[in-house]
């Protein structure tokens, strides 16, 4: 996988269903344990709602999870699920929570009120793709340096840090895709003066 979509950022959003109220949540989350731990956050803060239903998908062993949380089966979190899995993403975990208002829904309002509170707080959180990058440096000497600080965002780099000793060291996060072009591009303007070192792999916004 070089590329996947998930949630940029933990947000939540709410409506008013028949008197009920939902409130939608969700968060990044890369393991299980996260994941658990976000649900149990959520719970704990609203410790006194009628039920906490929840979903999760994971890049770690394809684990997809949800729990209904008390509400008839098949209403609620597979409803939920079905929303991440629809807008592509992964490694994002969604609790909704209900307070309950006195007016049934029936199974087809829970559907459409718990698929509702999952893609609410998805667009809250905004969508993301994230893509393979690598962790590179480049070292070159200071008359160099500015065309390399220049080149680097001009090719689809982000600089992470600079150090300056006897030589300039610039380390920098690029899509892997892009790297090959890059360190053609820099052996050329460097007249090969230049070169990469990768230090690791890494997945970032694209």
């Amino acid at each position: 996988m070089t590329e996947y979509r998930t949630i940029a950022a933990p947000a939540s959003a709410e409506f008013t269903e028949k008197r009920s109220r939902f409130i939608g949540h969700i968060k990044p989350v890369q393991t299980a344990d996260e994941a658990t731990a976000f649900i149990n956050e959520v719970k704990s803060r609203h410790w006194d709602a009628t039920h906490n239903v929840y979903a999760y998908v994971l890049r770690e062993g394809q684990t997809r999870r949800y729990s209904d949380d008390g509400e008839p089966q098949g209403t609620a979190g597979i409803p939920a699920l079905d929303v991440l899995l629809k807008e592509e993403l992964t490694d994002c975990a969604v609790v909704v929570t209900r307070y309950f208002g006195g007016v049934m829904l029936g199974a087809g309002g829970l559907v459409r009120a718990y698929s509702k509170g999952s893609k609410l707080a998805a667009d809250a959180g905004g969508i993301v793709t994230m893509g393979l990058c690598l962790i590179v440096k480049v070292m070159s000497d200071y008359a160099f340096y500015g065309r390399l600080a220049t080149l680097v965002p001009e090719m689809g780099g982000v600089i992470l840090d600079t150090e300056f000793a006897g030589n300039v060291t610039v380390a920098f996060r690029m899509p892997k895709k892009l790297t090959g072009a890059f360190e053609e591009r820099l052996v050329d303007l460097s007249l090969g003066k230049c070169g990469i070192e990768v230090e690791r792999e890494t997945f970032a916004a694209v």
